[in-house]
């Protein structure tokens, strides 16, 4: 496949049926088979795995590490020191999917993240995205992309089935402690857990407040994924109301005021409905 190709790729449309956007709608996640060519995914994944190993900053030895440090080296936001991820991250393919699930005209890129859980890599805990984040409504959304079909034995992503409509567990960061809540929860209200494998080209979306979380990576190679975080392009910026928070608005996003649009140089519109 040539480079025109995988860019056309990248922009063309993918349709969703609305059993799917039904079923996202329910579930809070779904799983989509064949949104990439494996062509598309290989000329890309050199440069995410480059730069992610550049820009990553942790180097402790795994035994030295805390359990979310065990969970995968993380780096946010590749697209800018890389104009061959910026061509990935911008995809308008991954952008409509992810106005088309969220139901809403248009989406703003929030931040990409490369997720690279090491061999021997432990549990990613059970936890909801928007925890984290000073957002105004529940409509982000976050597209995972594995960069190597991911068995079971490798980590995939799990997800609780419909989790995104109870609001327990929602004042906990990523740690032990939500791990440990949250799983109590979901046992008690007897939640399905959807955690099969992904075939190269598959990938998921899940809303900011699905509970998901991910099994240790016990093969011998890194599960490397890349992911893109999207949010309605109307959505605003809350008053921080824990650390994580503060630490968003440092970052990810500079400059936004509270109370105004998630709209910053680092936060374009990458699709609207025509």
């Amino acid at each position: 496949m040539t480079s025109d190709s995988m860019l056309s790729e990248l922009d063309q449309p993918f349709a969703l049926t609305s059993d799917q956007v039904e079923r996202f709608r329910d579930d809070g996640f779904i799983k989509l088979p064949d949104v990439l060519s494996a062509e598309t995914i290989q000329a890309y994944e050199p440069e995410i795995t480059s730069k992610l190993i550049e820009l990553n900053t942790l180097h402790l030895p795994m035994e030295e590490r805390t359990t979310y440090q065990k969970a995968f080296l993380q780096v946010t936001n590749l697209w800018p020191h890389s104009d061959k991820i910026r061509e990935f991250v911008y995809s308008r393919r991954l952008a409509k999917i992810a106005a088309d699930l969220l139901e809403v005209p248009s989406v703003r890129l929030f931040a990409d993240q490369g997720l690279y859980k090491e061999p021997s890599g432990g549990i990613t805990p059970w936890h909801a995205d928007q925890y984290h984040w000073p957002l105004s409504s529940d409509r982000s959304i976050t597209v995972w992309i594995p960069l190597q079909p991911t068995p079971t034995e490798m980590g995939p992503l799990s997800f609780a089935v419909g989790s995104h409509k109870r609001d327990f567990g929602r004042n906990l960061g990523i740690s032990d402690e939500s791990e440990q809540v949250i799983q109590q929860e979901l046992a008690a209200a007897d939640f399905t857990v959807e955690d099969s494998a992904y075939a190269l080209g598959e990938v998921s979306y899940h809303l900011g407040w699905t509970f998901h979380r991910a099994r240790p990576n016990l093969s011998d190679q890194p599960r490397r994924v890349m992911t893109i975080i999207y949010v309605d392009a109307d959505i605003r910026v809350t008053e921080p109301a824990n650390p994580a928070h503060l630490g968003v608005l440092e970052s990810i996003l500079q400059g936004a005021q509270v109370g105004g649009l998630v709209d910053t140089p680092l936060n374009p519109v990458l699709y609207e409905r025509s």
